[in-house]
């Protein structure tokens, strides 16, 4: 079993920045690849950032260049660092983790409002 559990959520002015961490325990070999999606208001699951086991990055086209990922493999931890927040970037940011299974967190609110 793996448990994910995420945190560094709030609230924060436009503007702004706010990170994120996520880290996965339990019983699993190996760790994949890691990322964050969030889910806005009354909207579907949308993929905002990912990062394979080596380092290559995935991103939205809407939070390129003002989101940045990375993650500590001996940590399992992954991070997302969010610069220059918009209020469309409101939402409950979820971590994902395969190993090499789908394995969610619980999510954390990330509200962006002045």
């Amino acid at each position: 079993q793996v448990q994910v559990a995420e945190s560094g959520g709030g609230l924060v002015q436009p503007g702004g920045s706010l990170s994120l961490s996520c880290t996965a325990s339990g019983s699993f070999l190996n760790i994949d690849a890691m990322g964050w999606y969030r889910q806005p208001p009354d909207r579907e699951r949308e993929l905002v950032a990912l990062i394979a086991s080596r380092g290559t990055t995935k991103y939205a086209d809407s939070v390129k260049d003002r989101f940045i990922i990375s993650r500590d493999n001996a940590a399992k931890t992954v991070y997302l660092q969010m610069h220059n927040l918009k209020p469309e970037d409101t939402a409950v940011y979820l971590c994902l983790v395969m190993t090499p299974d789908p394995n969610w967190g619980q999510g954390t609110q990330v509200t962006v409002s002045s």
